[in-house]
């Protein structure tokens, strides 16, 4: 069974920054894809950064430049560093494992980001 816990969430003023972590157990997180998500109130969940193990990322335009994700595979965290924070960027944040396998996804409990302008 595969578990992750995040933290780091909080509230900052706008242009501030927040580190989020995510620590996992349980799985193969060496070859897993791990992202991060958020769902704002009111809205869907969306893609915020994606870290492959090729070590390809991806992220939304709303947050190119400002964003980034990484990953340490021996402690088994992934991180999302954010700068330059933006009301709108408030939302709960989760981290998504994927093993690539049948049914090998799991996530996290979420933590709140809130931005004050």
């Amino acid at each position: 069974q595969v578990q992750l816990v995040e933290s780091g969430g909080g509230l900052v003023q706008a242009g501030g920054s927040l580190r989020l972590s995510c620590a996992v157990s349980g799985g193969i997180f060496s070859s897993a894809v791990m992202g991060w998500y958020r769902q704002a109130p009111g809205k869907q969940r969306e893609l915020v950064a994606i870290f492959t193990t090729g070590g390809r990322t991806n992220y939304a335009d709303s947050v190119k430049g400002r964003f980034t994700i990484s990953r340490d595979n021996a402690k088994r965290n992934v991180y999302l560093q954010m700068a330059s924070l933006k009301p709108e960027d408030t939302a709960v944040y989760y981290c998504k494992y994927d093993g690539l396998g049948y049914r090998d996804v799991y996530w996290g409990q979420g933590t709140q980001v809130t931005v004050s302008s």
